[in-house]
Formats: C-alpha cells, structure tokens, sequence
C-alpha cells in the first residue's frame, strides 16, 4: 500500500521533534509553530534572545497596564466622569462577619469608565494574555534552554519595570495581583 502523500512540490518540511519530557535539545526544535524551526546554533541564540525579549515586553505591557489604569482612576475620581453608580452590596446592613472597613460599609463607588478608556485598557488586556499564553506554549516545548529564557525575560523585565510599589496596597491586602498570567 502507498502511503505517499506527493503534492508537497517538493519543498522539505522542517523536522520538528516534540517532546513532552524535559529536554535539552537544540536542533530540531521548533517553537510554537513550524516555521520557529531551530536548525543551527546560531538560530538557537537568536530565539533564545527573542523569547527573553517577550519576557521583557510581557513585564512592559503589565507596568503599562497598570500606568493606563492609574491615569484613568485619577481623571475619573478628578470628576472628569460623574456617571457614579452605587455598589448593590452597599446597601445592605453590615453583619458580624464584616470587617470594620470592608466595602459595604465604606460605601465604594463604581464609576463608569468611558469608552475610550475602556477600548484602550481592553486592547492592553488582550495583548498582555495573549502574550502570557505565547510564552506558556514557549514554556511547554520542555526545553531547559527556553524556560531559561522565559524565566530571564520575566525576572529583567520585572527588575526594569517592577522598581515602584504601593507598600500600603500590599500591607492592606488591596494591591492587585497578576490577573490572567500563565508565569
């Protein structure tokens, strides 16, 4: 029986090994899609910085994400937005089980944020999941080499832009956490 699939006019596709195991494979590797096919070592150097650059870019996109948050929070606590919604919970009686300061008995108010903003801090979002599940796939390859570079793009990253924080948010339980982030 012929089991030659001919019609590939010739061209040889890249020899991808994939491994579930922890590896240090270099050749042959390819990363997330055919075409990230690894065939030398010097093709390996450069995804090795490429992915350590992702990590980077990753680290950038959250400090962003939190800049663009920060400016909209002020310009709408600034009045710039008074369509103030009260939170439902607010109106019920506090029990014994609430802490004095929680947010039923602070009366938070939840602003509308307008639509630019919105467009702006989804579009944000969006990049920085997607980039979190890229470096993920890239995480899943097993290869020693390219978590290295994973872990070292996100560990310069969060060194460039992790140099600020809010020591009372985090000593209060109120900072915000890393939401949808696969490292």
């Amino acid at each position: 029986m012929n089991h030659d699939h001919g019609g590939h006019g010739g061209m040889d596709m890249p020899k991808c090994s994939m491994n579930m195991l922890w590896n240090t494979q270099i050749i042959d590797t390819c990363i997330v899609f055919p075409k990230w096919h690894i065939s030398s070592n010097a093709s390996f150097m450069m995804s090795f910085f490429v992915i350590v650059i992702l990590g980077v870019a990753y680290e950038w996109l959250r400090d962003l994400q939190r800049r663009v948050d920060l400016s909209v929070a002020r310009s709408l606590r600034a009045g710039q937005n008074e369509a103030a919604v009260s939170v439902a919970s607010t109106s019920r009686e506090p029990t014994e089980e609430d802490g004095l300061l929680t947010d039923s008995v602070k009366g938070r108010r939840i602003v509308a944020v307008p639509p630019f903003a919105r467009t702006h801090r989804a579009i944000l979002y969006g990049m920085t999941v997607f980039l979190s599940f890229f470096l993920m796939l890239v995480f899943m390859t097993y290869n020693a080499y390219l978590i290295l570079a994973v872990v070292l793009g996100a560990a310069l990253g969060h060194f460039v832009f992790g140099g600020h924080m809010d020591p009372n948010a985090i000593l209060s339980g109120s900072a915000g956490g890393k939401g949808m982030a696969c490292h």
